[in-house]
């Protein structure tokens, strides 16, 4: 893999992430404290 290649894809992972934190607050936010129960249940089917 060229070392451009693994910046842009470590750039890409880098915004992933900050998404996932910004949804994760909209989430918790709308489910309240059953946050994690409702994205586990959610996860596991």
């Amino acid at each position: 893999m060229k070392t451009q290649d693994a910046i842009d894809l470590a750039k890409k992972i880098i915004e992933l992430d900050l998404l996932r934190d910004e949804m994760w607050e909209s989430f918790a936010a709308a489910a309240g404290d059953q946050a994690y129960e409702i994205l586990r249940n959610v996860q596991n089917n």
